[in-house]
């Protein structure tokens, strides 16, 4: 597994420490069960997963790697790099500025920006819509992007789900960044909408059956849908992908769900 160069501060030599174990004694993260720090008097219980993961590591690592090496540029980054209030308010210190808040709420103008300017594109991704603006305004979208590898492979079983002409369901919060940029690259690519749970999927489940109606149906799924799903026909096989910070049982149980209402 690759290291990454990240601030000091942002590691624990305690936490390093009990990593380095648990994945001497557990490489396959099969043992759930907490580490227990007893100091007799006070005992320490560590969840088993926990921290930054792979995507956040490599975000952090590239942010700072590029704030150092441009420091005559105006660099932005999309939104948060990540859901961590340390981190933001220390690239915001360190002159980074946010062209949107995390609901996609634009702070900043795209008028202000400039082909001459930095934009970084945070681990969650972003739509095609965005990165085709900030190809239109003459920035660089490779270059610049830190989207996680396993936000990217979802996108690419998004996208050969729809090749094979199934409907894409996204497990996922519809307002959060990484559910927003898969939804557009699945919707780009195939019929797509967008449940929060398993009860949200017992709903879609009695669509599929045909106990629900279609005004319902679109009512219900109001602006978590691809321009031009049709009640009728695009029910008929759905394969299921997920926003990777959702719990990964609660994904297996809606593609579960779905699998039996189908059979």
């Amino acid at each position: 597994m690759r290291k990454f160069e990240i601030p000091e501060y942002y590691r624990s030599p305690i936490i390093a420490e009990i990593k380095r174990r648990r994945k001497e004694s557990d490489p396959r993260k099969v043992d759930y069960s907490p580490t227990i720090l007893n100091f007799g008097s006070v005992v320490f219980r560590i969840a088993r997963h926990f921290g930054f993961c792979f995507g956040v590591e490599n975000a952090i690592e590239t942010a700072y790697r590029i704030i150092d090496e441009n420091p005559a540029k105006r660099i932005f980054l999309l939104s948060e790099m990540i859901h961590n209030p340390g981190v933001n308010k220390d690239l915001q210190e360190r002159g980074v500025k946010f062209i949107k808040e995390t609901d996609g709420t634009q702070i900043i103008p795209w008028e202000e920006l400039t082909a001459e300017n930095i934009v970084i594109i945070p681990a969650f991704g972003t739509t095609l819509e965005t990165e085709n603006k900030l190809k239109e305004i003459g920035l660089d979208t490779v270059k610049y992007d830190t989207t996680c590898p396993f936000v990217e492979k979802v996108w690419n079983r998004a996208a050969s789900l729809g090749d094979e002409d199934y409907t894409v369901v996204i497990h996922g919060k519809a307002n959060h960044e990484e559910t927003r940029a898969t939804f557009s690259h699945s919707a780009s690519n195939g019929k797509s909408l967008i449940v929060r749970n398993l009860e949200e999927t017992k709903f879609l489940a009695e669509a599929i059956l045909g106990k629900v109606a279609e005004t319902e149906f679109y009512e219900f799924f109001t602006g978590r849908h691809s321009d031009g799903f049709d009640f009728k026909s695009d029910l008929t096989k759905v394969g299921v992908v997920n926003q990777t910070t959702m719990l990964a049982s609660e994904t297996e149980a809606i593609a579960d769900y779905l699998k039996e209402t189908m059979m």
